[in-house]
């Protein structure tokens, strides 16, 4: 099983629509090929390594506030 977690998009090659976000303090090199006209500080969903959807900030925040309640309680 998979977890999404919301990346902030740090940095963009347009050339090679690459880059690298923010997943929770740890750059990580994406793909952004799936999606048009991604920018910086735009959030996004990654998974294996490509950006499969974007979300706006308050979506993000919240499921980062419930993830971080969910590891309170383990």
């Amino acid at each position: 099983m998979c977890l999404a977690i919301p990346s902030m998009v740090i940095e963009i090659d347009e050339v090679h629509r690459t880059g690298k976000i923010d997943y929770l303090g740890t750059k990580v090199k994406t793909n952004f090929a799936l999606l048009d006209d991604v920018r910086i500080g735009d959030w996004v969903i990654v998974h294996a390594g490509f950006a499969i959807s974007r979300l706006d900030e308050e979506d993000a925040q919240e499921t980062l506030d419930l993830l971080r309640e969910i590891a309170e309680k383990s």
